[in-house]
């Protein structure tokens, strides 16, 4: 058999793999939870909007209806690009797989491409739809953060999208460098929180300047959000790409470097 084909059929053996685990149904419920929650907050904002005086109306910003979701994803993403692979070494279950499929890189290339796939697909859907579901909540109603253009809003919805996965195949290579659960999610963690909050502590220039290049900052730069300061970061478009796509390839160049030397 060819290399495709079995590519296809490790592809397919992994993909039978990842939803059968409980945890994967679990991070996916929580991406659906979440994507019910941005129907309530817009639900919540039209209700809001309706009790607000027209001077109030002038100035007042809220969030838009896929926030809740830009929050939660990148934490779903670190979550299941840890189990991807770590799970399997937790429970022993590693050696198994690597007796039926001993060619290191195939299997490394497939654990990485379905658990990316799986991840992009939850997320943009859910995006997609609480993204609508709020602009038919809202209705009318001329809040501005539900009322761009549907190129921008497109464009902001896959950026969140890329990030997404982009965070999930830098946690799953990780992953395979650290061989624990626990240490990648936390890891993980602590690159989305702990540092974006220890870049603002930094005098400036680098507060922004490090602030702005780390994986968590990126998808508003990649959408490219108006402003060059604050929570938008001071990365053009491409350049964040361009940043998003060195981190995603330093991970996987090292978990699958790591895959392959070390003894299961």
């Amino acid at each position: 058999m060819n290399g495709v084909g079995v590519l296809g059929d490790v592809v397919a053996a992994e993909w039978g793999k990842l939803r059968s685990v409980r945890s994967t149904g679990v991070v996916l419920g929580v991406v659906v939870g979440f994507m019910v929650l941005c129907v309530l907050w817009s639900w919540y904002v039209a209700h809001y909007w309706d009790g607000l005086s027209a001077a109030r109306r002038a100035t007042v910003k809220v969030a838009p209806a896929e926030q809740p979701l830009a929050v939660s994803l990148p934490v779903c993403a670190v979550v299941l690009g840890a189990l991807a692979l770590t799970a399997e070494y937790s429970s022993g279950m590693i050696r198994t797989t690597l007796a039926a499929v001993p060619r290191r890189g195939v299997l490394f290339m497939a654990k990485a491409g379905v658990v990316a796939v799986t991840m992009c697909a939850a997320a943009l859907v859910a995006l997609v739809a609480g993204s609508v579901a709020g602009v038919v909540i809202v209705g009318d109603r001329p809040v501005a953060t539900y009322q761009g253009p549907v190129g921008d809003v497109a464009v902001h919805l896959l950026s969140l999208g890329l990030t997404t996965v982009g965070i999930t195949l830098v946690t799953f290579g990780l992953g395979a460098v650290l061989r624990s659960t626990a240490a990648t999610i936390t890891s993980g963690m602590a690159v989305l929180f702990v540092l974006p909050a220890l870049a603002r502590l930094l005098p400036s220039p680098w507060d922004e300047r490090i602030w702005s290049a780390l994986p968590g900052s990126l998808a508003n730069q990649i959408a490219g959000a108006p402003g060059s300061s604050g929570d938008h970061g001071a990365l053009s478009p491409w350049v964040a790409v361009a940043l998003l796509v060195a981190y995603v390839v330093v991970a996987l160049g090292a978990g699958a470097y790591a895959f392959a030397r070390r003894d299961a």
